[in-house]
């Protein structure tokens, strides 16, 4: 299994080595005064290290001590090109010497009007208008209120519902939150929240025995049209991350399922919400997911992989038809009055555009194809692993099921957080893993070579063998 596996590196060429007030240690100590950390029980920084990260450099992070860690899940599945990527840096700064910001409304500028051209170009027909905003969970709120309000303005304000895919996740604002059923996220603040109807996910993991991906995602549609025939009168929309559920563990599904979910939308008359924040810009092997589907959606978020990393922003891209629901006389009361103060960053923008023209001129799919088999063959020994009961890959994307027990596919309790050992056996050998509870996922920057491939797989099985041992 390659089981060789290499001590992080250290760079001699940054000062900072050399000053004790900018080590990991001194800058851990400063952040932990004062810094409240994402997705993070603060308590835990009293035994797991704080990793002060001072540059990037390609598929890797480099901390103040100058030790180097291969960035296994693209810092948040942001990166696409590598940190510090010359081009989209030097594009950043010629925006920024020009114009860093203006107001949105009643002014524009070339990056956002070129960027929604080029985006409009590249996604799934149909799709002809760019609702701008600063992050993945704003807009998911921007989807969720305009498909609320298009169907109130066309005179259906009885439609206030939206169907969820079990184990979805969409984001942690409330409106996001509401169409997430994730519980570690969504417990504690059910209260707040929207209720929304919950079809049970494709998720092939799940599927009985002998039962093909592909005859699931068919029961499953079946399941949906149940509930649609129940609930269509009142739901604005069905929501879903198309191919791949990822903060749910990523969870994967058969294209079909896209498919059947834009029939059952068109005969029900409710919209089509496409999260491909996460999914989007490659990751599942196409440039989107909906592409393998070959449906376009009503509604497309985009985020993350859209500015490579570099910069925060989001798109919510919609129909003709949609746009036309608000279009009238100020007094009509039908304009959609939702707004950020960056809405629409030039330098967002702008990074943006770097980015896809990054995908025009080069072989990115091409080349991410070639990775994805590597990593393919590479997890294959996995699977006769006796404590792990699925290893699973949608493009550059894979996961690897930890159970207790394998013949049961009994999980290991969440409170032992074997995850977490995996996580900091990673750190130690120079890579960063994140799993997801006990699901231990891939999903490195474009930029990764096969030997690097090879690093996280060989950390991983490491990892996880020290992991399960009790």
């Amino acid at each position: 299994m390659h089981a060789r596996l290499e001590r992080p590196q250290c760079s001699t060429d940054d000062s900072r080595m050399s000053n004790p007030e900018s080590s990991n240690a001194a800058l851990a100590m400063r952040d932990l005064r004062h810094v409240w950390h994402p997705c993070t029980q603060m308590h835990d920084h009293e035994s797991v290290p704080m990793v002060p990260i001072v540059r990037g450099d390609g598929a890797w992070l480099i901390d103040a001590d100058g030790r180097r860690y291969l960035d296994g899940i693209s810092s948040w599945w942001t990166n696409l090109f590598g940190h510090a990527n010359p081009r989209i840096a030097s594009a950043l700064a010629d925006q920024a010497r020009k114009l860093e910001h203006v107001i949105f409304a009643g002014f524009t500028h070339q990056p956002a009007i070129e960027l929604a051209e080029e985006l409009i170009r590249i996604t799934p027909p149909g799709l002809n208008r760019v609702f701008y905003a600063d992050n993945g969970s704003a807009a998911i709120e921007v989807a969720l209120k305009m498909s609320f309000h298009t169907w109130l303005n066309q005179g259906h304000g009885e439609k206030t519902r939206f169907i969820a895919l079990s184990g979805s996740y969409h984001g942690e604002t409330l409106g996001a939150l509401s169409v997430s059923d994730v519980a570690l996220y969504r417990k504690t603040y059910a209260p707040l929240l929207l209720t929304p109807f919950l079809a049970p996910s494709p998720d092939s993991y799940e599927g009985e025995p002998g039962e093909t991906a592909q005859q699931l995602a068919a029961r499953r549609l079946q399941e949906l049209r149940e509930l649609l025939e129940r609930h269509a009168h009142e739901t604005c929309a069905v929501i879903v991350e198309p191919l791949v559920q990822c903060a749910g563990g990523m969870r994967m599904y058969h294209p079909d399922y896209l498919a059947g979910l834009r029939r059952l939308c068109d005969e029900f008359a409710v919209h089509f919400i496409a999260d491909e924040i996460a999914v989007g810009f490659g990751r599942s092997g196409t440039l989107f997911a909906c592409e393998q589907a070959g449906v376009s959606p009503d509604f497309m978020c985009l985020s993350k992989g859209l500015t490579a990393g570099f910069m925060a922003l989001s798109a919510v891209l919609t129909t003709d038809d949609i746009y036309a629901a608000f279009y009238a006389e100020y007094n009509a009361g039908k304009a959609f009055l939702h707004s950020h103060s960056y809405t629409g960053n030039p330098l967002a923008c702008r990074v943006a555009l770097e980015t896809l023209a990054i995908f025009r001129d080069e072989p990115v799919l091409e080349r991410n194809r070639t990775l994805a088999a590597h990593l393919s063959r590479r997890l294959e020994p996995l699977r006769d692993h006796p404590h792990v009961a699925d290893v699973r890959q949608t493009g550059m994307i894979a996961a690897v099921e930890l159970v207790a027990d394998k013949a049961s596919r009994r999980p290991f309790p969440p409170a032992e957080r074997r995850g977490l050992r995996v996580y900091l056996h990673g750190l130690r050998h120079g890579v960063l893993l994140r799993p997801l509870g006990s699901v231990v996922y891939f999903m490195p920057p474009y930029v990764v070579t096969e030997q690097d491939i090879d690093l996280l797989v060989d950390t991983a099985i490491s990892g996880i063998a020290i992991a399960v041992a009790d």
